[in-house]
């Protein structure tokens, strides 16, 4: 059959039954970030069972899968996260986690079936794929981590292009939103420990005081936003948690300041980073206080090619669905490192649900599981046939510079530190003493 009469014919439908069964399965047992090893076996066993070829591949938790190869080509690449986060279900379904105080609340179980689901598809008509399509089944997005464990194993080495999606609530079910240039936030973390010198309440001139210099530190970094960001960008700077003292009337000796940054794009990146360390450490000194800095280095912002973004409107009106231009999220996603290495695409696929990502009671409209999976196999497919015609728009120009940027602003001093989110959580690589995780550290937070 001809390409047109396989991917978007009435009988893709029947691909929702399957889809549905397997989402509901991951959903009922969800696993952590790192932790995904029965979620890992049962995708192995979904596609092994569809004659789907598992690559070999050097992953502890997540896996690699091929389609195609029959006709040369080159590789492109369709990304999907399977981890769960550390929530409490209260969505009160039949399908509901089995697991207390674990929960798919950003829809990565969604994320996987679609990508399963594009995998049959394909299989379908593997012997007429002009190239392969490789799928990466992803541990540890909630910790920014697992798209560097997929690339250091080598899983994107001759890959052209990567195409990704995530749920979104607030868009109908057959929406899919596709924009060129960013979509999501870098998201970066910051502890903050000031050290100063303890005394009793009732004679502060003896001591210095951490708690008043931590004070003004949450108001000037206010400033950093609306006076060293020019008003046609946008960046965030949130102070989540102050912790300092243990008893009414003596003066700590320390102060612990945590929370994050989000911003858009690179320049404006570095930017922010530099003038939040020069405001911490000018506020500090003028009370006295000595400024330790722990950057919780997160994913950066994603940056959406232009042509594939091209591409994507296209196939997704030949399929009769709708595209939109979707309003940027401030949340993160690790798809971006993928981004830095070869020219991606990252959408966001309508599922109409009542409550945003990592809520309690999130769910989505199953709907949407043979849209997302239609649209990925849609995609994979042009993209093999156009080959290295694939146009490459500005944002891939830019990656390796902004690597570079990145990597220059970074230089840290003496008293400033760069730790990756992983370490930040289980407490260790230079955080303070009994420092948790700041919130956003992670990606969709």
């Amino acid at each position: 059959m001809g390409r047109e009469s396989t991917l978007t014919r009435p009988e893709a439908s029947e691909l929702l039954p399957k889809l549905v069964s397997i989402r509901r399965h991951l959903h009922q047992y969800p696993e952590l970030s790192h932790e995904e090893f029965e979620t890992t076996a049962s995708i192995r066993g979904w596609l092994e069972e569809a004659g789907i070829r598992i690559a070999p591949y050097s992953l502890r938790t997540g896996l690699v899968a091929e389609v195609g190869g029959v006709k040369p080509g080159p590789v492109v690449a369709v990304r999907a996260d399977i981890d769960a986060l550390p929530i409490q279900e209260e969505t009160g379904l039949p399908y509901a986690s089995r697991f207390p105080g674990r929960m798919h609340a950003c829809g990565h179980d969604f994320h996987t079936a679609s990508a399963i689901g594009a995998a049959y598809l394909l299989k379908e008509r593997e012997q007429e794929l002009e190239g392969t399509v490789r799928f990466l089944f992803q541990p540890a997005e909630e910790k920014a981590s697992g798209a560097l464990k997929v690339i250091a194993s080598g899983a994107l080495e001759n890959v052209q292009a990567i195409f990704g999606l995530h749920n979104k609530p607030d868009l109908p079910v057959g929406t899919l939103g596709i924009k060129e240039g960013p979509l999501m936030a870098a998201a970066d973390g910051f502890i903050v420990e000031l050290t100063g010198l303890g005394s009793h309440a009732a004679v502060p001139e003896a001591g210095i005081d951490p708690i008043v210099a931590a004070a003004q530190i949450v108001s000037a970094v206010q400033a950093i936003v609306s006076r060293s960001v020019s008003p046609l960008h946008s960046a965030v700077i949130s102070v989540t948690k102050l912790h300092s003292g243990t008893a009414w009337n003596v003066i700590p000796d320390k102060a612990v300041l945590e929370g994050t940054v989000r911003t858009f794009d690179e320049p404006v990146r570095l930017r922010v980073l530099e003038r939040f360390r020069e405001v911490v450490e000018g506020v500090a000194s003028a009370y006295g206080t000595k400024a330790s800095i722990h950057w919780v280095q997160g994913p950066p912002p994603v940056i959406n090619d232009a042509g594939l973004a091209e591409l994507a409107e296209e196939e997704t009106a030949s399929l009769g669905y709708t595209a939109v231009k979707p309003v940027p999220s401030p949340a993160g996603e690790d798809f971006a490192f993928y981004q830095r290495q070869v020219p991606g695409l990252f959408v966001f696929a309508g599922t109409a649900g009542s409550r945003e990502w990592h809520h309690p009671a999130f769910d989505l409209d199953e709907a949407a599981l043979p849209v997302s999976a239609r649209f990925l196999a849609r995609v994979a497919e042009r993209a093999l046939r156009q080959g290295k015609t694939i146009p490459v728009g500005s944002s891939g120009a830019e990656r390796p510079r902004q690597a570079e940027r990145l990597a220059a602003a970074r230089h840290p001093k003496a008293a400033e530190q760069v730790v990756p989110a992983d370490s930040v959580e289980a407490g260790t690589a230079g955080a303070p003493a009994g420092a948790a995780r700041p919130a956003g550290a992670g990606t969709s937070g």
